[in-house]
């Protein structure tokens, strides 16, 4: 079996979802280039519905996302391949529920997300390094995620406060 996932997967639904489409075989970068791929279907489909519409399609995306990450690293004999980024996405979609839909604020939630994702502060990094299979792989996005809609949230209501 192949270690890697490559153009010829995309035939594979499982693998198409799992790739962001195919976002994730990116050559440089995946897991940005996925993000970039959730952020733009978050822009174009999920920011005009309201915060709790967009948490539930997230939360239901991740229970989709466990599933197909399970499936395709079953089929394929693969473990957090980079070229999986429906954690990503899903993650990103978390982020982005603390964000208005304004650029300023979408290109905030893009950058922490991805440093909160590459540097893993716990308990991202714990997830990554203990909790294993699909649950595991889309875990540690999901708190980077969380991690930083609290932080956006946050900047939101201080400026909010300091506007009077």
């Amino acid at each position: 079996m192949p270690r890697t996932l490559g153009l010829r997967h995309l035939r594979d639904p499982l693998a198409l979802v799992a790739t962001g489409g195919g976002s994730g075989l990116a050559a440089l970068a995946p897991g940005t280039a996925g993000t970039a791929a959730g952020v733009a279907l978050w822009w174009f489909l999920l920011a005009d519905l309201a915060v709790g519409v967009q948490a539930g399609i997230a939360g239901a995306a991740f229970g989709v996302g466990v599933l197909v990450v399970e499936g395709v690293a079953r089929r394929y004999g693969l473990g957090d391949e980079p070229a999986i980024v429906i954690d990503e996405i899903v993650g990103c979609w978390v982020a982005l529920l603390a964000a208005p839909k304004s650029l300023p604020w979408v290109l905030a939630a893009f950058v922490l997300f991805r440093l909160a994702d590459i540097a893993k502060p716990w308990p991202i990094g714990w997830a990554d390094r203990n909790v294993k299979g699909g649950f595991g792989i889309m875990l540690d996005d999901l708190l980077a995620g969380l991690l930083v809609a609290a932080v956006l949230a946050a900047v939101r209501l201080a400026l909010a406060a300091a506007e009077g």
